[in-house]
């Protein structure tokens, strides 16, 4: 694995992986794996199908534990979209209602959403065009349309650090553009945004990128 530094400026980790060892039914993925992350800025992991981009997303959100070494995140407010793949769509829920479980972190069980809630959502479902989908169920939405939403209700949370697995896939190209518009935007205004991708546009947007190659020391 090797890391790619766009920028000069001295930053301080947010997210610190030492010694890291992760295997699924004992094939290794990582061993040894060290690694840092800067704050405040828009990384991209990428590499080929099945290397680990996921696993160290699942690490860092914390979804998966290592069998070795510390996986450190100095926040504990993320949210984390993962691949639509990933996701159930047979749900009897609206695009708007998917997208509104973003705010419940927040909310808990009990509370209603207010009217703050309810504009965080309305703003997102506008930015990534679901307002002509929002009362279809999530059976009835296309791959690309299921993925925004997944976006949508992970961007609702504003939480400091955001973790998204193959954001762009299945968007057409001016939704794909849109969607790597406000990834930067978040990361310019002080979101720490980490996306595992194999979208080159979203690559070149990047501030930083990790490379697994599956051949590189992890």
């Amino acid at each position: 694995m090797k890391v790619i530094f766009n920028k000069t400026e001295a930053y301080t980790a947010r997210i610190q992986l030492t010694g890291v060892a992760f295997s699924y039914d004992r094939v290794p993925v990582f061993n040894g794996l060290d690694l840092q992350i800067a704050p405040t800025s828009l990384t991209v992991v990428v590499g080929a199908n099945g290397c680990g981009k996921s696993t160290l997303l699942d690490l860092i959100a914390g979804v998966r534990r290592p069998d070795r070494g510390h996986v450190h995140v100095s926040v504990t407010d993320v949210a984390y979209a993962v691949q639509r793949s990933r996701a159930g769509d047979n749900f009897p829920l609206t695009a708007a209602e998917a997208v509104m479980m973003g705010r419940w972190r927040r909310l808990g069980l009990l509370r209603r959403p207010s009217g703050a809630d309810h504009a965080v959502v309305e703003h997102w479902i506008t930015e990534l065009g679901l307002a002509d989908i929002r009362d279809r169920t999530l059976g009835e939405l296309s791959g690309g349309q299921r993925q925004r939403v997944l976006l949508a209700q992970a961007l609702t949370q504003e939480a400091p650090l955001l973790l998204l697995d193959e954001p762009t896939t299945g968007l057409d190209a001016v939704s794909g553009e849109l969607v790597i518009t406000h990834l930067r935007r978040l990361a310019d205004t002080g979101t720490t945004v980490i996306a595992a991708t194999h979208d080159t546009a979203l690559t070149a947007a990047a501030d930083h990128r990790i490379d697994i190659d599956g051949t590189a020391p992890h």
